[in-house]
């Protein structure tokens, strides 16, 4: 992983580059979503890394931008890496440490 110490972005690389145009894109930036990137979402379904919910809400804190065409392409072990990634933001802090040492 990154240097990158901030805990409000997770930095993923991809199994399966997404092919663009301008350069595949093999490391993706998830950040922390705030209430506004949540909007219209079930967050027990992003826990559930359901699919429909991670498409809507990956391009909103991706960075590279996974546009939602994208994600429904995407390698199945990525999308778990992301959603995965997506679902840690969401768990309070004293929960996740306790799945952690679990």
């Amino acid at each position: 992983g990154a240097t990158n110490k901030n805990p409000d972005v997770r930095e993923v690389t991809l199994d399966v580059p997404i092919k663009r145009p301008n350069g595949d894109v093999t490391v993706v930036l998830v950040r922390r979503p705030n209430s506004g990137a949540l909007r219209g979402l079930s967050l027990v379904e992003l826990l559930h890394m359901n699919v429909t919910a991670l498409q809507t809400i990956l391009p909103r804190i991706t960075e590279p931008m996974i546009h939602k065409q994208e994600v429904a392409q995407i390698d199945p072990a990525d999308l778990v890496a992301l959603g995965t990634e997506v679902a840690a933001f969401l768990v309070p802090k004293a929960q996740r440490e306790e799945f952690q040492s679990a």
